[in-house]
């Protein structure tokens, strides 16, 4: 296949101009990415305010199941590694314990709070809010907990947030109707296209079909055989899969399905794997399929930001994010998943034409930018609410 052109992509004209601010952002990590996908595109986010100049300061519990699970299996050396790769992230890795929200919020503009953190801690910055209202404050939610344990989400005490950023549209309507918040948008994930983008290669992709994916449940395990495991031994392909949480059963599958496990990919390196790669594999978990329809998640957008074919088993673009047939192909049975393996493997011109229109869809609507830019639409839209309060 025919590389696409190497480079970084630029950044969209920002739509909304605003004036420097500072954000305060808690996640529950920035530093790991360990079964932690959330971390792909909030550091987007955070690299893109910081180019535009705001100050961005992140805030971690330094007892975060992410960062023990990295540290454990990569070694102390992975924080270095990462601020390597993201100097121009700025972070903390607080003890919740000893965490002084008067200190951390005393300056902040926005304060952004995702929804994998302590209800307690959800809690107590809403209440400093409430006799702190200088600042806007957001929940930002980007998982499937809505649909698939509403009780906790429910739990969550959001009365004193200004709103919620959902990713996506059916997520916000639940928050809305649910009661949970008065106020909340639609803010799809993205990529990031100053790290995410086509490279190039001297010789030809090594392998045929990339998968990259954590080990689940029974379920989880039957999608993977009907639409990974499968079609890479029936077709007599080569394969390598990444992720986290592969059971001593599963590593012996994908030996004998001539699957090269390659453990946890560091999603900073995920450009240089693809481009190694003919085709890459995507396999919605069923919580997307079956409750959360027009999500694609994270790795549709980071492929195609690469350059690399996309082949999906099903799930439904409600809110046309992409185009079928187009951005990508989809597989609607493991036979279909099949025939559009074989068919891109064997057309290089489609494989070619498929990649590139996805690149140009991705960088005209969905970069870490574009959501910027609605980000701080909505902050504009809170500023009247935010100075009475100040007042």
């Amino acid at each position: 296949m025919s590389r696409l052109a190497e480079g970084p992509v630029a950044a969209p004209t920002t739509r909304a101009v605003v004036a420097p601010l500072h954000f305060v952002l808690f996640y529950h990590s920035v530093v790991s990415d360990w079964n932690n996908g959330n971390a792909h595109f909030l550091r987007g986010i955070v690299r893109d305010l910081t180019t535009r100049g705001h100050h961005v300061t992140v805030y971690e519990p330094r007892n975060g199941w992410s960062i023990q699970n990295l540290e454990a299996e990569m070694g102390p050396a992975v924080e270095h590694d990462f601020q390597r790769q993201f100097p121009d992230i700025q972070y903390v890795r607080y003890n919740p314990e000893l965490l002084q929200l008067d200190e951390v919020l005393d300056t902040a503009d926005v304060v952004i709070v995702h929804e994998w953190n302590d209800h307690s801690l959800v809690a107590d910055i809403g209440q400093h809010h409430r006799f702190n209202p200088g600042y806007t404050l957001l929940f930002h939610d980007t998982h499937h907990r809505s649909v698939t344990d509403p009780a906790a989400m429910a739990s969550y005490d959001l009365s004193e947030y200004d709103g919620v950023l959902a990713f996506g549209t059916l997520v916000r309507d639940i928050y809305l109707a649910n009661g949970w918040t008065q106020r909340a948008w639609t803010i799809h994930e993205a990529a990031d296209v100053t790290l995410f983008y086509p490279r190039t290669t001297a010789a030809a992709p090594e392998k045929d079909i990339l998968w990259i994916g954590n080990w689940g449940d029974e379920e989880r395990t039957a999608e993977l055989h009907e639409y990974f495991f499968e079609p890479v031994r029936q077709l007599g392909l080569s394969g390598t899969a990444h992720g986290v949480r592969y059971p001593a059963e599963a590593l012996a599958v994908l030996d004998q399905c001539h699957i090269d496990y390659r453990g946890w990919l560091p999603n900073a390196h995920v450009p240089e794997t693809a481009a190694t790669h003919r085709l890459m594999i995507h396999v919605p978990r069923r919580p997307y399929v079956a409750s959360l329809p027009g999500i694609p998640t994270i790795r549709p957008f980071e492929a195609m930001a690469c350059g690399i074919p996309l082949v999906s088993s099903y799930w439904n673009d409600t809110e046309n994010l992409f185009t079928e047939g187009r951005d990508y192909l989809m597989a609607r049975t493991p036979d279909e998943m099949k025939r559009n393996i074989r068919l891109l493997l064997n057309d290089e011109g489609a494989r070619q034409e498929l990649a590139s229109h996805a690149l140009r869809t991705v960088c005209a609507k969905h970069t870490c930018s574009h959501r910027v830019d609605e980000l701080l639409q909505i902050v504009e839209e809170l500023a009247p609410t935010t100075k009475l309060r100040k007042n």
